[in-house]
């Protein structure tokens, strides 16, 4: 049994959004990943794979890096769950 809760059967809620932005920016997984390493952010370039693919968590830093990288708003890749609560 996994230790990692899940959301609706989601290990994330952002994955779907995050590949959106990003292939709209003309950003690959290692652009990606080298400017969050900039930022102190060590994210490995097949882990944004994963969060795209719904196989990762994502931490609170790495959402806010991810969005500041993209120039997008955090609230821009929880677009998603905040449509299911309203």
């Amino acid at each position: 049994m996994s230790l990692i809760a899940k959301f609706n059967g989601n290990m994330n809620v952002i994955g779907k959004l995050l590949k959106q932005y990003r292939v709209k920016e003309g950003i690959s997984y290692e652009q990606l990943a080298n400017k969050l390493e900039l930022m102190g952010i060590s994210i490995h370039k097949q882990s944004i794979y994963d969060i795209e693919n719904n196989k990762r968590t994502v931490k609170d830093y790495e959402l806010f890096g991810i969005a500041y990288v993209l120039g997008i708003d955090v609230n821009d890749l929880l677009k998603d769950i905040k449509e299911e609560y309203k």
